[in-house]
């Protein structure tokens, strides 16, 4: 008697697996390989995100115990801790990499009307960067510093629900500021960066693109103000100037004027000295952008509470690449099921509930919006949550 689909089987079927399919495909993933497809292998890690399971030996250990019903979660060969370590060896990182992609397009699809703090219609992100320490000895190929390794996530976070709509795994010595030169400017967005990403040559070609840029200034600017706008004081607005550049190399770097924008945080008493391209947003609204930045930090400290990506599974960098990409596929996925299902619950409540459910019969709409949630004790919990 049919009694339904395991809530494993449920999530994964919001999975575009035909373009699964072109991915691997396209970098021959399955190249000699007789039992252990790559599929197998994305339901493997992908249970492991979605039930903090902690190595290769934890996730066999819990697959097998339910071996009669891996066929029902879409697991057609046979899980073993050394094949699976052998598959995040030797496949290419770069099928979970371009299968995440296909899911950050579906994702920014049904997050585009979702709002963010600001009354913009325009596309704004984030861009920063987190560093994950590793030890050297192990991690030979991810030097960071004399007795340090280190990976660093670049994330581009678009505002509009939080979705990463680019990610780039680096070792950490990468410096932040040459992700810029990764990026494909979008004519019309906004991108809110800090101070590390401050390199005029490259912020002017985001400006020649047509895209708005928010910052915050070094103290050592060198600039001479042009012309002075009227500002509301109370707002918190010291001053809105249009200014030029006047170091010899940052004048040949960025020929354009520029406006900064300087603003005492009412909470802080900090004074903060902002720079745009942007001339037609009103200076408060500028400042509330930049403000918005602070989402890719929660971003970032969202995904090392919840997702396996401070503890790796394998020590070499393809290994290290997969679990990365796969973690953010599991992120991904789980927000698309909130979306098409119409959950009201977090982000948060509903991995806790799928990682204690994945092997019931239960409908997953009907598991998921029947979470009873405290709001008050909400409030009062230290997680964070990135979905209200």
């Amino acid at each position: 008697m049919n009694l339904g689909k395991l809530v494993f089987a449920q999530v994964t079927q919001h999975l575009p697996l035909t373009t699964f399919r072109r991915c691997v495909a396209r970098y021959g993933g399955e190249h000699k390989v007789k039992s252990f497809s790559c599929l197998d292998q994305y339901l493997c890690m992908a249970f492991a995100q979605l039930t903090y399971r902690e190595s290769l030996r934890d996730i066999e250990a819990c697959l097998r115990a339910q071996e009669s019903k891996l066929y029902h979660l879409g697991i057609q060969g046979r899980v073993s801790r050394s094949t699976l370590a052998d598959a995040n060896e030797v496949r290419d990182w770069r099928i979970y990499a371009d299968f995440a992609q296909s899911l950050i397009r579906i994702a920014r699809r049904l997050y585009a009307d979702e709002p963010f703090g600001v009354d913009l219609k325009e596309t704004v992100y984030a861009l920063d960067a987190s560093t994950i320490d590793l030890c050297l000895s192990v991690f030979s190929w991810a030097p960071f510093r004399s007795a340090k390794a280190a990976i660093k996530l670049h994330t581009l976070l678009d505002l509009r629900g939080n979705i990463p709509s680019f990610l780039h795994i680096s070792d950490g010595k990468l410096h932040d500021v040459n992700v810029l030169d990764l990026l494909l400017p979008e004519p019309g967005a906004f991108y809110i960066m800090d101070r590390g990403y401050i390199d005029f040559e490259r912020l002017y070609r985001l400006h020649q693109a047509g895209s708005f840029f928010v910052t915050r200034a070094k103290s050592n600017l060198k600039a001479q103000r042009r012309y002075s706008h009227p500002i509301d004081r109370n707002t918190g607005l010291i001053c809105d100037q249009t200014i030029v550049l006047t170091g010899f190399y940052t004048r040949q770097d960025f020929d354009a004027p520029l406006r900064r924008i300087r603003f005492r945080d009412p909470e802080t008493g900090k004074r903060l000295v902002f720079l745009t391209n942007n001339f037609t947003l009103a200076a408060i609204t500028i400042t509330e952008l930049y403000r918005c930045r602070w989402q890719v930090e929660l971003f970032f400290k969202w995904i090392k509470q919840h997702l396996r990506i401070k503890v790796f599974f394998g020590t070499s960098e393809n290994a290290v690449k997969t679990q990365v990409w796969i973690a953010v596929s599991a992120y991904l996925l789980v927000a698309i099921v909130k979306k098409r299902l119409h959950i009201p619950a977090s982000l948060y409540e509903m991995l806790q509930i799928l990682s204690l459910t994945m092997f019931e019969r239960i409908p997953l709409d009907q598991l998921l919006n029947n979470i009873a949630t405290d709001q008050d004790q909400r409030f009062l919990t230290n997680q964070l949550n990135l979905f209200n």
